[in-house]
């Protein structure tokens, strides 16, 4: 007989906003038992995920799965790449990009059944200075929603919006220079620049609708200033996949660009808010982290 494939889940409960106390034995009912040897792993407040995932790589298991949302698969991931270890995502999260990207059900045992077909493909990953994402990382509006969305008390869409609305009311554009893999220089101000390994931010808002994590290569979104009355006309544009079809955007696809910024300002890994920075390298590292899919 065949020896099963060892799995981890890591379930991560302060992760988006659907309890989770049924998904261990959720996962032990629909998982093939017939292929795979499952554990369960709990984060806690002194457990991370990334702690957690890089003991599978240690241990030599042959798969983790994240459950959570983007920030829980950011952080599986971020302890993966170069690995032999394949991450498979169960999306319980606001945003969920990486997974609607991978086109990974967000019914929980429809996304379990992916893991059972066991169709793992190599893929594309990040780094934003030191840090890896796996969908997107940029500067701009969305990293300022970002933050101040992470210091909300109460969570759900309703209160995303609001909080888009409170940063749009005050925002400024970002003064920068960028360069593109070393040769072309822009310098221009910026209402968002979006480097995307992924097509989505989440919730089907495409920033960079053609982008692949198979193609070792970025696909960057800049987004210029506009006037107030075509805000609904850009922020359309992520829903009907046509972004870079508006004139306020450039496009480009590149292995690396460099950013630098008059003052410092926050930016954002996989939608996860960081510290306000000048300077900042994103790089696309090809073939380097393995995922579950469809």
């Amino acid at each position: 007989m065949e020896e099963r494939k060892r799995l981890m889940a890591i379930i991560n409960p302060f992760s988006g906003n659907s309890k989770k106390e049924h998904v261990p034995q959720l996962l032990e009912d629909i998982i093939d038992h017939s292929k795979f040897d499952l554990k369960v792993e709990l984060v806690t407040r002194d457990l991370r995920v990334s702690d957690l995932a890089a003991k599978a790589v240690k241990e030599g298991y042959y798969g983790v799965i994240a459950v959570g949302g983007d920030g829980t698969v950011n952080g599986a991931a971020s302890a993966l790449t170069g690995s032999d270890v394949a991450l498979a995502i169960i999306p319980c999260g606001s945003g969920n990009g990486l997974a609607r990207h991978l086109e990974i059900p967000m019914n929980m045992k429809k996304a379990i059944e992916v893991i059972n077909h066991d169709h793992v493909e190599v893929c594309d990953y990040c780094t934003l200075n030191d840090k890896t994402f796996v969908c997107t990382g940029g500067m701009g509006f969305d990293a300022e929603i970002a933050d101040r969305y992470a210091k909300r008390t109460k969570r759900g869409s309703l209160n995303y919006v609001k909080t888009a609305f409170q940063v749009y009311a005050h925002y400024k554009p970002i003064h920068c220079t960028f360069e593109i893999d070393g040769t072309v220089t822009h310098e221009e101000d910026v209402f968002v620049i979006t480097c995307a390994n992924a097509s989505q931010y989440g919730n089907n808002a495409y920033i960079a609708p053609h982008a692949s994590l198979q193609d070792g290569l970025l696909d960057i979104t800049v987004i210029k200033p506009f006037r107030r009355i075509e805000c609904g006309i850009v922020g359309g544009s992520l829903f009907t996949k046509s972004v870079d079809k508006n004139r306020h955007v450039d496009t480009y696809r590149a292995r690396e660009i460099k950013i630098h910024t008059t003052e410092p300002h926050v930016y954002h890994i996989d939608g996860e808010p960081m510290e306000k920075i000048t300077d900042m390298t994103v790089t696309c590292h090809p073939g380097g982290i393995k995922f579950f899919v469809k």
